[in-house]
């Protein structure tokens, strides 16, 4: 390797680790903030809370690694540009695309690396952090659930005012809604004035409420669709309601008592799921049209000489006024009961199959995630190093509010993306990767200028001279 190689790769590497380390601290304390709730006053010691970070960190490094790449990138060859080394390059017979080779080498590596992070790391820690949350939940119930605000546990919701105790397992002032399967409106609403938490097996958390009071809704049937539905209201001394708190991280468990998720599985394991959910969904398609076509062919049967629609209606008409008029009644009374029981099925089970389509539009997106976790850190470096050859600054000025504006649009699309994606409105293929097809462009353009010594001119004066215009005025004004 020469020595203007070894010298371009050793400053943007000192950059680079500066930068990550120093994001990567800012992280940590944000996800340390996240979870405060969890890990203060809970007497954990020192060992478990060192232990819960470090398993939440891995998470952190997609988010950090792009955003490194990038403001390292513009900040080492804005530093080149400003002090003239890229002019001493030059004038060597070393051009800007010759001296991006080192460094395109090892973003390569790095690539490979994030992504082997991203298929083998990230999943493997993100099954130990849910496992160690799950096991502090059990040993100390009361982190289920916080003070003041509303803690979501399946289709139960729950808030106290205090908790106090050894172990916070006293509560003070419970609300807690329980919401109906399909997730519309609240069923039932317990109040109660103390609360107290205990742990049991099976993931079950159980919560025996004192002095209180259970309110239950009433469909009424005749006017679903008055506002004013009656409930019922009744009083109780004490109240035992067992909870499942394997719904906090809404995950499954396997033999071994561990929970796993879609968030810790790996590419392989990743495309099993996704086959055996297609096999699911397949299944549930060919036995519910299999079941369909059975009941109308019982129900509903056609000679097979008429040979139109008009002649079938004639049919029916003539099979029908064979009855009087009472059996009539009960024929129409029958078939509507029919439609609207056929209605409530057909929409239920359209909604049990989209929940399994949206899972494996989440596998199709997480598969995808992986690649693009990689392809990302060669997006930010060919973002970043040309545009900090272009703006000729170096330092923490300038580089960074480029390094942020571009990293929060990339974010903000890869997030939007992502849950279009999840919920069906967006190809999870497109959606996954629609932040990187976005800001390919700007990467060959910025790319293209650099290389072959071509400025962008930035002209902000159509904002900043409406602003010195506001404030000359606002001087006149005051002198």
């Amino acid at each position: 390797m020469k020595i203007l190689d070894r010298y371009i790769l050793k400053s943007f590497l000192q950059t680079l680790a500066t930068v990550f380390v120093i994001l990567f601290f800012i992280f940590i304390l944000q996800g340390f903030w996240l979870f405060i709730s969890e890990l203060a006053g809970k007497d954990l010691d020192l060992l478990t809370i060192v232990k819960f970070l470090l398993l939440y960190s891995p998470r952190i490094v997609p988010l950090v690694l792009p955003l490194s790449v990038l403001l390292a990138s513009i900040m080492t060859f804005g530093s080149f540009a400003e002090n003239y080394e890229f002019a001493a390059m030059k004038s060597a017979g070393i051009s800007l695309k010759r001296s991006l080779q080192p460094l395109s080498i090892f973003i390569g590596i790095l690539a490979l690396v994030s992504f082997w992070f991203a298929n083998n790391v990230i999943p493997k820690s993100e099954f130990e952090f849910i496992n160690l949350r799950k096991e502090i939940i059990e040993t100390k119930p009361a982190m289920a659930i916080a003070e003041g605000v509303f803690s979501q546990l399946g289709n139960t919701n729950i808030k106290v005012e205090k908790k106090y105790g050894e172990n916070g397992e006293m509560l003070k002032n419970v609300t807690i809604h329980v919401k109906s399967n399909t997730g519309v409106g609240n069923k039932t609403i317990i109040k109660a004035k103390e609360g107290k938490l205990s742990n049991s097996s099976n993931n079950i958390l159980t919560l025996d409420l004192f002095d209180g009071y259970y309110y239950e809704d009433i469909k009424n049937v005749k006017k679903p669709n008055d506002p004013k539905q009656p409930f019922v209201k009744s009083y109780f001394k004490t109240n035992k309601i067992n909870i499942d708190i394997s719904l906090l991280n809404k995950q499954t468990e396997n033999e071994d008592d561990k929970v796993v998720g879609t968030s810790m599985l790996n590419l392989s394991a990743l495309f099993q799921e996704k086959n055996n959910l297609y096999n699911d969904l397949n299944k549930e398609l060919e036995s519910y049209t299999e079941n369909t076509n059975l009941y109308v062919k019982s129900k509903f049967y056609v000679d097979p000489e008429h040979k139109n629609e008009k002649s079938d209606e004639n049919s029916i008409n003539n099979i029908i006024n064979q009855y009087s008029s009472e059996d009539k009644e009960r024929i129409y009374n029958l078939a509507i009961n029919t439609i609207e029981s056929n209605n409530a099925t057909l929409f239920t089970k359209s909604n049990y199959l989209f929940e399994i389509q949206k899972s494996i539009f989440k596998h199709d997106v997480l598969i995808n995630e992986k690649f693009v976790i990689a392809f990302s850190c060669i997006l930010m470096f060919f973002i970043g190093a040309p545009l900090g050859a272009i703006i000729r600054k170096g330092g923490l000025g300038l580089p960074i509010v480029f390094a942020v504006l571009i990293f929060i649009t990339y974010h903000f699309i890869n997030t939007f993306g992502k849950k279009v994606a999840q919920e069906g409105g967006l190809d999870p293929n497109l959606g996954a990767w629609l932040s990187s097809l976005v800001l390919l462009p700007l990467a060959i353009f910025l790319t293209y200028r650099a290389t072959n010594d071509l400025n962008v001119n930035i002209n902000l004066d159509w904002i900043i001279d409406p602003i010195k215009k506001i404030f000359s005025k606002k001087k006149k004004q005051t002198t």
